[in-house]
Parts: structure tokens; sequence; C-alpha cells
């Protein structure tokens, strides 16, 4: 008989941030966030305009210096796990008139796999190939990235992170802006990733569809005012504290 503390292992922990601290100019950006996205969850970040969501996650990767905390991806320090993580940034961060074809853009993605020449294998071009495929951009692959639409270059982006096949992937706000036939295909890919077993974290702020498409939720306003399972987190109270009273009508009572 298995002894009485013995329980089900933890699950792991694909991203844990302690005591992470950003500062712009010298004003506080994000304070002392903690939180632990377990692997195989999608987690959507959460809160009001200004309140350091995205700061968070690129200091989480290391896009931006932070003052102070540790962040650890996969149990050993985020530099070290960079290959297991697919990060898409906000659609506003990125120059569409750099010259590049949507196929070139897909495989910019595999530089760490490419090896010492930096040249692509067949294999990794047909990943990247298929990954513009499983977007529905296959007839796309050979145009100007700046001539698609907005829709249209956040599943290039999306794509480009499938090609990876990181363990963990961050996403920057990934349905601002696309239509709604862009946000269907884009949750659709984002769930049949999180089924395989990979986490998914997100810059969300569609109230409403944060039931239906995320199972934890993140909220936070320069500090993190709750975190866990959507259905005990994403609650009234905890969202007004988060947003000021804001918003409420989005939310179930």
């Amino acid at each position: 008989m298995a002894p009485a503390d013995s329980a089900t292992p933890l699950p792991e922990i694909a991203l844990a941030l302690s005591g992470l601290s950003v500062a712009y100019g010298g004003m506080p950006v994000v304070e002392a966030a903690t939180a632990r996205f377990p692997a195989g969850s999608m987690t959507a970040i959460i809160g009001p305009n200004g309140a350091g969501k995205s700061t968070l996650l690129k200091a989480a990767l290391g896009l931006v210096p932070a003052l102070a905390g540790e962040v650890r991806a996969f149990g050993q320090p985020v530099a070290r796990a960079l290959p297991r993580i697919a990060y898409v940034p906000q659609r506003a961060a990125v120059d569409w008139d750099f010259p590049a074809r949507v196929i070139d853009v897909v495989q910019m993605g595999l530089y760490r796999q490419t090896g010492p020449l930096g040249r692509l294998t067949p294999d990794l071009r047909a990943r990247a190939e298929q990954s513009l495929a499983d977007l529905g951009m296959a007839d796309f692959a050979q145009r100007q990235i700046g001539a698609l639409s907005g829709g249209q270059q956040q599943r290039v982006f999306l794509a480009r992170a499938l090609a990876q096949q990181g363990d963990l992937i961050v996403l920057d706000e990934p349905f601002a802006g696309v239509d709604a036939a862009t946000e269907a295909a884009i949750i659709a890919v984002l769930h049949g990733l999180r089924a395989r077993g990979r986490t998914v974290i997100a810059v969300h702020h569609d109230l409403s569809t944060v039931p239906a498409y995320f199972d934890r939720v993140l909220l936070l306003n320069r500090r993190v005012i709750a975190e866990g399972p959507t259905s005990t987190t994403f609650h009234r109270d905890r969202v007004a504290e988060a947003y000021g009273n804001q918003l409420l009508t989005a939310i179930p009572a």
C-alpha cells in the first residue's frame, strides 16, 4: 500500500515567475509578480490598458530587463529553455515593410535549428510549409508579408511559432485586429496545441471569450490580482479589482 503522503505527481511548471518587477524611466510597470503556468494549460493574461501585461511577458522572456525577480522555464533559467519557447509579438511591434516573403518569415523562426551553416534541411522546409498549411496560408507562401491583411499576417506569425515546435507558446494579443474567421482559425490551432500537451500563454482583451478560450487566467494590474483556473478565478469581484470596477457587463455574475 502506498504511503499516506504519496499523491498524484504535481504537474510540470512550464513557466514560473517569482517576484518579477519591471520599471520604465524609473516608473514601476510590473510589481513583484509571482505566477505559475502549468504545462499543458492555456492561460489568458488580462487587465486594463497600462497594466503591464505585454511587459510581463517580455521581461519573462528576457526581451526587456527586470529590476528584480526570477524566471524559470521547465525548471531551468529561462535563457537555457529558449529553444523550447515560441514567441508571437504584437503585430504593431513588427516592421511590415521589411521585404520578406511569407515563407521566409516562417523559416526565420527555425534559425536555432539550422546548424552551424545556417542552412535549412528539407525536413525543416517541409515543416515551415506544413505550418502555413495548418493556418490556411499555404497559397500565400510567396507573397510579400507587407501585402497581407492584418489577419493574414497574424496567421503567418503563428505559423512561424508552430514551425518552431516549442513546448511553450507565448502570444501578445494574438486576436487584436483580426477578423472572426482568423480568430476562429487561431483558437482552433491553439486548442490543438494544448490537447497535445503544449502550454499556451496569451495576452487577451475580449473578456467575453475568456471562459470559452482559456482554462486558466491571470488578472494583472501592475501586480498580480489573481491567478488560477478560469472556473474559480474569473469572477466579478476579482475582475472588478483588476479593472477598477470597469467592464463588469462582460463578466458573468
